[in-house]
């Protein structure tokens, strides 16, 4: 291992390696250099999560729904283990996101990085950027003005 990972790095690569699209994803991955050999340790799976939500976002919790979800771990030859959880049915997607995320911890990391994760990010931050421009320019700002009564 090359580093020491903290918690808050790992969550914001699994969470980008979950939300990203599959086919972006997997045209990403097959252009690294190297794939490392694995051993599955929970083949890809799909089952139901609850979602829970809150009232206002702070209230209390409530059960919202069911959300399908596939989930796969696996461990490399140098011993990492990953983990892949995504939301939908998309085993590839699972499997592929809990490599990376194995790779991760390896010294292929810097490799992932420039090569997936940067990509992802950069188109994320992107499309999220032309989601805002375009409520903005439906934004209607309201005022009201001095009627000059006392």
């Amino acid at each position: 291992m090359t580093q020491e990972i903290t918690p808050e790095a790992r969550k914001a690569w699994m969470s980008l390696l979950a939300t990203a699209p599959e086919a972006r994803l997997a045209a990403l991955f097959d252009k690294l250099d190297n794939s490392p050999d694995h051993d599955t340790l929970r083949a890809p799976e799909t089952g139901g999560v609850m979602v829970r939500g809150r009232a206002g976002g702070t209230g209390a919790p409530f059960n919202l729904g069911e959300m399908t979800v596939t989930r796969c771990t696996l461990k490399l030859a140098s011993g990492a283990v990953g983990h892949g959880y995504v939301q939908g049915r998309s085993k590839r997607q699972a499997e592929l996101a809990a490599k990376l995320d194995a790779m991760m911890q390896t010294e292929a990391a810097a490799e992932v990085e420039d090569k997936i994760l940067t990509p992802l990010r950069t188109e994320r931050d992107a499309a999220r950027d032309a989601r805002a421009a375009k409520a903005a320019a439906t934004k209607v700002d309201f005022f009201t003005m001095v009627r000059g009564e006392d």
